[in-house]
């Protein structure tokens, strides 16, 4: 007899649809699965035999033969269990009648004792289904309904079963976690600083990438985590694209809700390549720079990243999505993050600071290699810090707090959506030609600096899009005027120290 089941796997951030092929015959017992499975699909076998007899049902003495359709496209992950089991029990006759999975699809990994338990990727999965019904395990229920509402959800095989026959009614969806959600910093903890936070609001008001160079203590990190609360809130479509990400890569959704926030992702500056940018010998997952995906990517240590990992950061960067090739598949997965990398000036940190440098220039001069020209190129906004004043951290007043100045870069993002792009930051040179007119001396101003050969092509659109969220900032002014551009060159400045041969 053959049983045919949908059931969906995951790649890269991507559902794709997989019929799971039963099929019984006589001849010696055997359990075969072909369709390029990995080896967690292959060890389904074990699973599902176990499963059913734990389940209090009999497992057919017959030969079992399963195949994953398409059968060119590799298969990855537990989630399979669930399909094939309800496959086996069809086909041969038992425990269930054809009527009763018709037009169903199952999600979902078996524990031996028969228990249905949950599996990365739920809501891209269940997203690629085209089915009136799907069940997946109980833990996952309120992550599959973001998706498809009238999903189904049972915590054992035996209570699926009952459901199935219409012996029970489905169970209920368990109670939400209590999720425990820190508030967010606040801007007006940060004790002078005048220009690191005119940095951060203009990089929330525009998504500019930022760069900041200071002595240990000067505040970097401090302010880069209050960055994300200045980011106004996701769109609908933007959250559902967050959380499929996160979905997929296996990370908490915070009680199975969709994400309204930008996401917020600080990588240690020992993680390897593929934890970053993505990818891997089989399951294409998510990188940190696609967690962060309309959020904030930190780089703390930024100069202690190995060189290659950063470069490898260009070209999502530029476009937004992370182009991965292996010899076995390939995927393309989301990268529109705004980012903020944090660095000391020298190996001992005291660069900036008159007289209390210790570090050789050999030393000082590896240290600046790190960091590639084309790599700061794509930093719109890069600005040394100092320390904080002695008399702002022992009682200085307050700054202007988080509310306040979201406020001025969600009127900022408001100017930007009526030229057709969610932040200055995605316009493009026939944008700029067309929307964001200059001034005459701001115009000779930038033209100074080109023939200098102090700004190349792409920093000059960089230059203009900060000017003209800058001008934005300024009451909306209609016209990049001298003193934007001005500003925008000068928010840039700590590139030169950084770029050898111009210190």
């Amino acid at each position: 007899m053959l049983a045919k089941i949908q059931s969906a796997t995951l790649y890269g951030v991507e559902g794709r649809r997989v019929d799971v092929e039963v099929h019984v015959s006589t001849g010696l017992p055997a359990f075969t699965v072909v369709g390029l499975p990995d080896p967690a699909v292959r060890e389904s076998r074990d699973r599902v035999r176990a499963a059913v007899l734990s389940s209090g049902l009999t497992w057919p003495a017959q030969r079992l033969t399963v195949n994953l359709a398409p059968s060119s496209q590799r298969k990855t992950g537990s989630g399979l269990d669930l399909p094939m089991c309800i496959g086996a029990l069809l086909a041969g006759g038992r425990a269930l009648a054809g009527a009763a999975v018709t037009d169903t699809a199952f999600i979902g990994e078996l524990g031996l004792d028969g228990s249905l338990r949950a599996v990365p990727g739920i809501v891209p999965m269940v997203a690629a289904l085209e089915t009136p019904r799907v069940v997946v395990p109980l833990s996952c229920l309120a992550e599959a309904r973001l998706v498809f509402p009238a999903a189904k959800g049972a915590s054992t095989l035996a209570e699926l079963l009952s459901a199935l026959r219409g012996e029970a009614a489905w169970p209920d969806m368990p109670p939400a976690p209590t999720v425990s959600t820190s508030a967010v910093p606040d801007l007006a903890e940060v004790k002078g600083q005048v220009v690191g936070r005119r940095v951060l609001e203009i990089a929330a008001a525009g998504g500019h990438h930022v760069l900041f160079v200071g002595p240990p203590g000067s505040g970097k990190t401090m302010l880069a985590c209050r960055l994300p609360g200045l980011l106004p809130p996701l769109d609908p479509q933007e959250a559902l694209e967050v959380t499929q990400i996160h979905s997929a890569a296996g990370v908490g959704l915070g009680g199975g809700a969709l994400a309204d926030r930008p996401p917020f992702r600080a990588p240690h500056h020992g993680a390897t390549d593929v934890s970053l940018i993505g990818g891997g010998s089989s399951w294409m997952r998510p990188g940190e720079i696609s967690l962060a995906h309309r959020g904030v990517l930190f780089l703390d240590e930024l100069a202690e990243f190995p060189a290659t990992l950063l470069d490898g950061l260009r070209q999502p960067l530029e476009e937004g999505i992370v182009r991965i090739r292996r010899a076995r598949g390939a995927a393309d997965l989301p990268a529109r993050f705004l980012l903020v990398g944090a660095m000391n000036p020298c190996p001992c940190g005291e660069g900036t600071i008159a007289g209390a440098c210790r570090c050789s220039e050999v030393a000082r001069a590896r240290y600046e290699r790190r960091l590639s020209g084309p790599l700061l190129d794509r930093f719109d906004l890069a600005v040394s810090l100092g320390r904080p004043d002695v008399g702002d951290l022992l009682g200085g007043s307050s700054g202007e707090p988080t509310a306040m100045v979201a406020g001025r870069v969600r009127r900022a993002r408001a100017a930007a959506a009526g030229r057709g792009v969610r932040c200055n930051a995605a316009l493009d040179a026939e944008q700029l030609r067309t929307l964001c007119p200059m001034s005459d001396p701001a115009r000779a101003l930038l033209e100074r600096r080109l023939r200098a050969g102090a700004l190349s092509a792409r920093g000059l659109h960089r230059v203009w899009r900060v000017a003209r969220t800058i001008a934005d900032l300024d009451q909306g002014a209609p016209v990049i005027a001298e003193q934007h551009v001005a500003e925008a060159l000068q928010l840039r400045a700590a590139r030169d120290v950084l770029v050898p041969g111009r210190r």
